[in-house]
């Protein structure tokens, strides 16, 4: 049996200055992340990124624009996250697979709005100074392809 991803869709949203806006799970201390989400039935990628950067960071379509995507990335859920996806939610998902949207705000944005649901707070930042530790593990590897791909930069 072939294993299941959750397509997923993540926006690294970056300023008119090339800061990046990264995001700290409010369920897991000293996790940062892009705003990301599922898509949900009957979306294509595109509108599941619009809708989640909305949702989660008060991003409106009309507030950014999209200069490139890439998609492929997927990771595996470490154990105790599949167990609750498989129970608690009844998805036979073992992980995710994303497709990453670079969005590069227009001049005077205002700060992001964040979904407390989701997260704590939030940073801008350099994207060379962002740093795997910040992430759990499972994810770091797609975040190192991801930082790759859009920056051309290479995470330690």
């Amino acid at each position: 049996m072939t294993a299941l991803y959750r397509p997923n869709v993540a926006g690294i949203m970056m300023r008119q200055d090339g800061r990046i806006l990264i995001c700290e799970r409010t369920n897991t201390t000293n996790a940062w992340q892009f705003p990301q989400g599922g898509i949900d039935e009957g979306e294509n990628a595109l509108t599941a990124a619009t809708r989640e950067i909305e949702e989660e960071v008060g991003f409106a379509p009309d507030m950014y624009t999209i200069l490139q995507s890439r998609g492929g990335y997927r990771y595996d859920y470490p154990a105790e996250t599949l167990e609750y996806v498989r129970q608690k939610r009844q998805i036979p998902y073992v992980g995710q697979e994303q497709e990453y949207f670079l969005c590069e705000l227009k001049e005077n944005c205002p700060n992001p709005r964040i979904d407390f649901r989701e997260f704590g707070q939030y940073k801008w930042i350099n994207p060379g100074d962002f740093q795997l530790k910040w992430l759990p593990e499972f994810k770091r590897e797609v975040y190192r392809q991801v930082f790759e791909d859009f920056f051309n930069l290479e995470l330690v």
